[in-house]
């Protein structure tokens, strides 16, 4: 196991930014947390410290409540190829996919239970009797008997569901029970994702959360939207256009100085509507989909798509990262000239964690709609993302999505798997910019009530008292 540095965030804007109401009972919760938690420190254990919407919700959130007093630390799990396989599958099966269709059986759980007794040996130095630990999804699950055994408080996180459970799906709880038994609180982002087997008073909801302040999120300017995204190589057609820079959660200034890795035929003129979708190359965010429906839609004639994920092999916990990718291209290799010609995909740097976020954050301000066309999604954070920015956004009605969007009202939710309706919709709203600006408004106020920072935080602060 490694530890990840956690820089304080100045905590002082949670009061404000989601209303007075909000601020203050974040307050009262953190007051209660702070007389229990005198002498005993929070860690949070992941799989991966770059990565994912875990990742970075722990990166861009844990240090404001380092800012308000809260001993809080970060570990990650180490693991081998195939412990990520695994966890992979299983990754996909709670989603009720099949995945790589591999077993899930006494050989699997053995090199779980080798790849725990290994990352146990750490964890027994750092955490001690008192200390409240919350296990975040499946990778890390096996750790909590051995929390438990040290005598720590044990909360674990599953940030993954099926709407409608199926027999792949129950294989997968199977696999995972025994150790999901032994926290004292389970927590899932949707009620609908609770197993079943689990006693009821320890489950409870707690919604994930954007963080306001942190790169990806804090307002840009449009010059300087422009002046990031052409220096990270994914548009064109401008002079000079002011500063890359940007301000990091340290309180530093930094520059977007990486450029993307592209398959396009050439970038973006900078003033073309522009449709993107930024997710990892999973197959449950469809990019494939994403492509065919754009073209679907025949009224979409002089906008371009953006598909944006990270660089290759840069996702520790995620294997199949590359077999997606190479599909991508492929279907975008086959596509006519014309169509060729509009379909942009990037793989944005990652060697600078907020470097990435900017250009993310910039990426998402210069969309004229934002796509989200999941499969299956515990809780969409690229799509609180983009709402939070004031963008008209068509998602898949599956999941944590159709919590997060109020269809036709802060957005336009789909059947991912309707082609046709996806690609109707993307085009009713590039037709129409009063409709999709009146989303974009509706859909930032949802998120400042929803899913903010001193929501997430709050309610988690008030778990950590109950228990302790």
């Amino acid at each position: 196991m490694h530890t990840v540095t956690i820089h304080a965030r100045a905590a002082a804007s949670l009061r404000t930014i989601a209303g007075t109401d909000a601020g203050g009972r974040y307050e009262q919760r953190l007051a209660a947390a702070r007389e229990v938690l005198q002498g005993r420190s929070v860690w949070h254990v992941n799989s991966t410290s770059a990565g994912g919407g875990v990742a970075e919700l722990l990166r861009s959130c844990l240090g404001y409540l380092v800012d308000d007093g809260i001993d809080t630390r970060w570990m990650v799990i180490d693991g081998d190829p195939e412990f990520f396989t695994i966890t992979k599958r299983i990754h996909n099966r709670l989603h009720g996919v099949l995945g790589d269709g591999g077993p899930l059986g006494g050989p699997e759980r053995r090199h779980n239970v080798d790849v725990t007794r290994s990352n146990a040996i750490d964890i027994r130095r750092s955490v001690r009797a008192g200390d409240i630990v919350v296990v975040h999804d499946p990778q890390p699950l096996g750790l909590v008997p051995v929390l438990r055994s040290l005598g720590a408080t044990v909360i674990w996180t599953c940030h993954i569901g099926a709407d409608t459970p199926s027999p792949l799906v129950r294989s997968a709880w199977d696999f995972l029970v025994p150790d999901a038994r032994a926290a004292q609180a389970i927590t899932f982002t949707r009620a609908a994702y609770a197993w079943d087997g689990l006693e009821a008073d320890r489950v409870h909801v707690l919604p994930p959360c954007i963080d306001h302040g942190s790169p990806k999120n804090v307002a840009i300017d449009p010059e300087r939207t422009f002046a990031i995204l052409r220096a990270a190589g994914l548009i064109s057609g401008l002079g000079d256009c002011g500063d890359a820079t940007f301000a990091r959660s340290d309180g530093t200034q930094g520059r977007v100085s990486h450029r993307a890795q592209m398959t396009q035929e050439a970038p973006p003129p900078s003033d073309v509507p522009v449709v993107v979708q930024v997710s990892r190359w999973d197959a449950l965010k469809d990019p494939l989909g994403v492509i065919r429906g754009f073209f679907d839609e025949p009224s979409i004639t002089g906008s371009h798509l953006m598909l944006a994920g990270p660089m290759p092999g840069t996702v520790v916990d995620d294997p199949e990262a590359a077999t997606v990718l190479a599909e991508v291209h492929e279907l975008w290799e086959s596509l006519p000239a014309p169509h060729r010609g509009r379909v942009h995909i990037a793989n944005l740097p990652t060697d600078d964690a907020e470097e990435n976020a900017t250009i993310v954050n910039a990426l998402q301000r210069h969309a004229d709609v934002v796509v989200q066309k999941s499969l299956a999604e515990g809780f969409g954070l690229t799509v609180t993302e983009a709402m939070w920015k004031g963008r008209a956004v068509v998602a898949g009605r599956v999941g944590g999505i159709r919590d997060q969007i109020e269809d036709g009202v802060s957005g336009i939710l789909v059947d991912p798997r309707d082609l046709t309706a996806f690609g109707n919709a993307i085009g009713s709203l590039l037709a129409d910019p009063s409709l999709a600006s009146g989303l974009g408004a509706a859909a930032e106020h949802r998120v400042r009530e929803r899913y903010l920072a001193p929501q997430y935080l709050g309610a988690y602060l008030q778990l950590f008292a109950e228990l302790a």
